[in-house]
């Protein structure tokens, strides 16, 4: 078994209110930045034993499925890497 570390990067799907970035947003232009739109995501980083790093990217993906994104309203990323 390796070591590997699985990264998930979950974000809205585009039309969903992101009402965190938009204060954000709003928040960095009044400082005097200029910019086209501002998204939240949140990133996990899992350290998993796994076989080879196929296993540990299926692994990650089912628990983005299941708990770390709600597919509905989310848009997910999972990258791997041996830790």
């Amino acid at each position: 078994m390796t070591t590997y570390t699985a990264t998930v990067t979950v974000r809205l799907k585009r039309g969903v209110l992101d009402p965190e970035a938009e204060t954000t947003k709003r928040a960095l232009e009044r400082l005097g930045f200029e910019l086209e739109a501002l998204r939240f995501t949140e990133r996990y980083e899992v350290d998993l034993d796994a076989a080879d790093a196929d296993e540990a990217e299926a692994r990650a993906d089912e628990m983005a499925e299941r708990l770390l994104a709600n597919p509905t309203i989310h848009d997910y990323e999972v990258a791997v890497a041996e830790a």
